[in-house]
């Protein structure tokens, strides 16, 4: 792994004893020695810490951003209030994801974290699209820290007095353990929680000092992957991709009205038309749904298995899948044609050549805790 990025935490981690696995062009922690299971279970019932600066940081600064950065994402970006997050997509002109993402409207900038495998093509888009109308400053000397979890907030509180007033998808400057940071209540699992970003240069003081605390465990990418699965939540590149429209994807839900037909800023991204006719649900016009899925026998169904209708006809594939450890059952997303995606749907997944049957269900798999106030 020596030709690897390490992130300011690489040396915290194998003093932790986690084993590290190439990640995103990144050396990461995939578990520590507690394992998977006791890692997701912590997180679900106390606070977990989760190192995910492989993610790329960026600010849009100028009077122009918020209109610009607009024409690239089908999202309401003009009438973000300050002071608040919200969930975007990158599109292609075909209405593809190149990438999903978070922003954060501050007074001087709009904050945006991308994901990592996609941060060096994400920039150079963002940057040829509409740098002639902002400035599109990369962040790479800024780490990202993540505290998911019921308790952390009684952890961070600790370290940051006011923090607890908060809510979801809100966020703000402040000093953790004395180190400045910009930190939202938001996060990755389904769970109450923070990501904080931080200078690299104090990130492992910043880890440490979150470590201390008795609610908190670190955690590595196997959990953050089985908590985000069982709150229902993408991964790009498994499910999102170029050749996915967010309608397919079942992400109607963060285009907000004033970007669709009749609102105020109607289209004006990539794909619209496309996009548009598909929520309104032009014949023809969606070519696969994303859909949730729970194996009815004890037998995990893993990312690219194919899906079969009962007469044995090809229907789909499992873009994630694993036995999720707070349902206690195999779990999975896909994408299925659109007449297989009504919920209580009967399919096939053929796992070894054996017929496992699955039954699509809604998301989340387990309800969300999300800190609304």
């Amino acid at each position: 792994m020596s030709d690897l990025l390490l992130t300011p935490l690489n040396a915290l981690h194998l003093e932790l004893g986690a084993r590290m696995v190439p990640f995103a062009g990144y050396s990461m922690p995939v578990q520590y020695p507690a394992g998977l299971m006791a890692e997701h279970h912590h997180t679900r019932n106390a606070a977990g810490l989760f190192d995910v600066s492989h993610m790329g940081q960026l600010r849009l600064v100028g009077p122009d951003a918020a209109a610009a950065f607009e024409t690239l994402v089908p999202v309401d970006v003009i009438d973000l209030p300050v002071g608040k997050q919200r969930y975007g997509l990158l599109l292609n002109e075909d209405g593809g994801i190149i990438d999903d993402l978070m922003f954060f409207k501050r007074e001087a900038d709009i904050f945006v974290i991308v994901n990592g495998a996609c941060k060096v093509g994400d920039i150079a888009h963002i940057q040829a699209q509409i740098g002639q109308r902002c400035e599109v400053i990369p962040m790479p000397e800024m780490a990202l820290l993540a505290l998911q979890g019921p308790k952390a907030v009684d952890a961070l509180s600790r370290l940051a007095p006011s923090v607890e007033k908060l809510v979801f998808m809100t966020g703000g400057s402040f000093e953790v353990a004395g180190i400045p940071c910009f930190l939202t209540r938001s996060g990755y699992t389904g769970e109450d929680g923070f990501e904080i970003s931080v200078h690299q240069d104090q990130a492992e003081a910043l880890a440490r000092a979150l470590l201390a605390q008795p609610e908190v465990q670190p955690i590595g990418l196997g959990a953050r992957n089985s908590l985000r699965l069982e709150a229902g939540l993408c991964l790009y590149g498994n499910d999102l991709d170029t050749s996915t429209t967010p309608i397919e994807a079942g992400l109607n839900w963060a285009l907000q009205k004033v970007r669709r037909a009749g609102g105020a800023r109607e289209g004006g991204f990539p794909g619209a038309s496309k996009i548009l006719a598909q929520i309104a649900g032009n014949p023809g016009a969606t070519a696969k749904k994303r859909v949730g899925l729970v194996a009815l026998e004890r037998i995990p169904v893993r990312e690219h298995t194919a899906l079969q209708d009962t007469a044995g006809n090809a229907i789909g594939e499992v873009t994630s899948g694993l036995l999720g450890p707070t349902v206690d059952k195999p779990i999975a997303m896909a994408y299925v044609a659109p007449e297989f995606a009504a919920i209580g749907t009967r399919i096939h997944a053929i796992v070894r050549g054996k017929i496992v049957p699955m039954e699509v269900v809604t998301m989340p798999f387990t309800p969300n805790r999300y800190f609304r106030g």
